[in-house]
C-alpha cells in the first residue's frame, strides 16, 4: 500500500510480530525465507485500532492473518462465519469474502507497472554484429566477399549443431518455415493435414497457404494435443503439424507411436519450446522436420524470423530450394550433397524467403546464450507457479518430469466458470496493472484466437476442447520482469481470481 504516494509495508499495533506466527506462509515466499511479514522499518506503517488509511484496509503481505482485532472498524481476521472457516482451512485468500463493501476494506492496493510486451535490449555482442554488417552492406543471404561464409551460414551451421541436427535453413519467419515444411513433405492443394485446435493463426495459416485443409485435434486440461482424438483422426491425414503450443509438451514417445503405426509425418511447430527437451531429446528433433520462429516475443530476438531442421537430406535440399537458393545451394553450410539437390532442383518453385545476413548476425549471439536465458524464464515462471498454487478456483497446469520447459508465458486454468466471471478477472488484474489473455474471447483479440475464428477452415465441433479454451488465462513471462515482480504480479492475480470466486459462490 500507499501513504502520501510513498510505499509501505503494514504491521499492527499490539503485535510483538507484524502477522501472527500462526499463520501459513503463503507459497510465494522462498521456503527459506518464511516471514509473516516486513518488520517495522523506514517504509513500515502502524496501523492502530481503527485508523483509515486511504479508503480501504491493508492487509498483511500476500493475505495472512494479523492479530491486530480492529483496522477500519472491521474485525481482522473474522471471529466467525464463512470466512473463519475459510482461514482454518489455510487458505488466506479464500478466506475474504470480497462481495459488496466488503470488497472495498478488504481489497489488496498493490499495482503492478511493468510493461507485458518489453523485451531485454539485444546483446551487445549482437549489436556490433549487426552494425558491422551495415558497414560493409551486404546484407543479402548470398552477397559474400571472396572467401567470407556469410552470417546466415554460420547461424543455420551452429543451430544445427546446437540442436543435432544434420541440416538447417534460416528463414524470414516461423510461419514461413511451417509452410515451406509442409511443401518439403508434398502436402498439396486439398489436401487435409492434421493440427492443434489449441494453437495461435500461424499454423493453421500455413496449412491453408498451401492450399490443404486442416483437421483440428482436441485439447487436454495439460495443455497438450489429445492423444486419444489424435489416434481417433489418425486415419484422415499423412501429415500432423504439431504445435507445441505455448511450450507445453506432449508425451513424445506415445505421440511417435501414433504417428508411425499410422505412416504420419510429424512437422513440429517449436515457436514457443526453443530451448525445451521431451526425456533429454530437444524439441524439434523428434519429428522429420522442426520449425522455430525467432519473433521478438520468442525465446530468441529477430524482429522476425525462423528455422527450419531436418535430418532428410531430400527435404532439406526442397526447403533450400523453395527459399530462393537460385541454384547457389553449395555456399550453404548445413545442407545436402550437390547429388540431392539435383533429384529436386528442376520441380521445385523458387518462394524466396531465406533470412539476410542482418538479422542472422542479431541472432548468432543470442543462442550462444539461450540456456542462460532459459534458466532466467524457468526462475520467474516457478515464482509466477508458486504463488498461483492453491488459488480457490484456479487450476495450475502441471509440468511433467519428462518435459524441460521454458517459460517465458504461464497459463492457468478457471474451468467452467461463468464468461462474466472470467471477464471480470481480467478487467481487475488489468486496473491493477497485469495484462491477462483469454482464449474464450469469441472473437480474435490480438494474438489470441482459436480454431472456430478461423473460418477458411471447415467447421469442427470440439466440445470437449471448447470447455478448455473457455478457460484457459495466458500472460507473457518477459525476462524484464524481475523475481520480485512476478511474486507481485501472483499476489494480484491470486487476490482477484479469490475474489471473484468467493462472489460466484455467494451469488450462487
Amino acid at each position: 500500500m500507499t501513504v502520501n504516494d510513498t510505499p509501505v509495508s503494514v504491521a499492527h499495533a499490539g503485535a510483538s510480530e507484524p502477522c501472527s506466527k500462526t499463520a501459513r506462509t503463503p507459497p510465494i515466499m522462498p521456503r527459506d525465507k518464511r516471514v509473516c511479514a516486513p518488520r517495522h522499518g523506514e517504509n513500515s506503517l502502524i496501523i492502530q485500532p481503527g485508523t483509515h488509511v486511504g479508503g480501504a484496509m491493508p492487509r498483511c503481505v500476500m493475505g495472512v492473518t494479523c492479530r491486530a482485532s480492529l483496522v477500519n472498524g472491521r474485525q481482522h481476521p473474522p471471529s466467525s462465519g464463512p470466512q473463519r472457516s475459510a482461514l482454518r482451512q489455510n487458505d488466506p485468500f479464500a478466506a475474504l469474502d470480497l462481495g459488496g463493501a466488503a470488497a472495498h476494506d478488504f481489497a489488496m492496493t498493490e499495482h503492478f507497472t511493468g510493461n507485458f510486451t518489453q523485451q531485454e535490449p539485444l546483446p551487445e555482442e549482437a549489436i556490433t554484429a549487426a552494425v558491422e554488417v551495415m558497414r560493409h552492406g551486404r546484407i543479402h543471404r548470398y552477397n559474400l566477399a571472396g572467401a567470407e561464409a556469410g552470417e546466415v551460414a554460420l547461424l543455420e551451421q551452429e543451430f544445427a549443431a546446437q540442436v543435432g541436427a544434420k541440416y538447417c535453413l534460416a528463414v524470414a519467419s516461423g510461419g514461413y518455415a511451417l509452410a515451406t515444411a509442409l511443401r518439403a513433405v508434398g502436402v498439396a492443394h486439398g489436401d487435409k493435414v492434421l493440427t492443434n485446435a489449441f494453437t495461435l493463426a500461424p499454423v493453421p495459416g500455413a496449412i491453408a497457404s498451401v492450399g490443404a485443409e486442416p483437421v483440428y485435434v482436441g485439447v487436454t486440461e495439460d495443455l497438450t494435443i489429445d492423444l486419444a482424438d489424435l489416434a481417433a483422426k489418425a486415419g484422415q491425414a499423412r501429415v500432423l503439424m504439431l504445435s507445441h503450443m505455448r511450450g507445453h509438451l506432449c508425451d513424445m514417445d506415445r505421440l511417435l507411436e501414433i504417428c508411425d503405426a499410422a505412416g504420419i509425418i510429424v512437422i513440429e511447430d517449436c515457436a514457443h519450446t526453443m530451448g525445451a527437451a521431451w526425456n533429454g531429446v530437444p524439441s524439434g528433433r523428434h519429428g522429420a522436420i522442426g520449425c522455430y520462429s525467432c519473433q521478438t516475443y520468442k525465446h530468441v530476438n529477430s524482429g522476425e524470423g525462423g528455422l527450419l531442421i531436418t535430418d532428410d537430406e531430400e527435404v532439406a535440399a526442397r526447403a533450400i530450394m523453395l527459399s530462393g537458393s537460385y541454384m547457389l545451394y553449395s555456399r550453404h553450410l548445413a545442407a545436402p550433397g550437390p547429388e540431392a539437390f539435383e533429384r529436386v532442383k528442376y520441380d521445385t518453385p523458387n518462394i524466396s524467403g531465406r533470412m539476410d545476413n542482418l538479422r542472422a548476425a542479431i541472432l548468432r549471439p543470442q543462442l550462444r546464450d539461450l540456456d542462460a536465458q532459459v534458466t532466467r524464464w524457468n526462475e520467474r515462471y516457478r515464482m509466477l507457479e508458486a504463488g498461483l498454487r492453491d488459488t480457490p478456483g484456479l487450476t495450475v497446469v502441471e509440468r511433467p518430469e519428462q518435459e524441460t520447459y521454458v517459460g517465458s508465458s504461464i497459463q492457468f486454468l478457471l474451468l467452467d466458470w461463468a464468461p462474466e466471471a472470467v471477464q471480470e478477472v481480467l478487467t481487475r488484474c488489468g486496473a491493477r496493472g497485469v495484462e491477462l489473455k483469454w482464449f474464450g474471447v469469441p472473437e480474435p483479440v490480438a494474438f489470441t484466437s482459436r480454431y472456430d475464428s478461423w473460418r477458411y477452415a471447415p467447421a469442427q465441433s470440439l466440445p470437449d476442447s471448447d470447455r478448455i479454451l473457455a478457460g484457459i488465462i495466458d500472460m507473457r513471462v518477459p525476462l524484464t520482469f524481475s523475481l520480485e515482480d512476478c511474486a507481485l504480479i501472483a499476489r494480484i492475480i491470486r487476490a482477484e481470481v479469490s475474489a471473484i470466486w468467493q462472489a460466484q459462490g455467494a451469488d450462487s
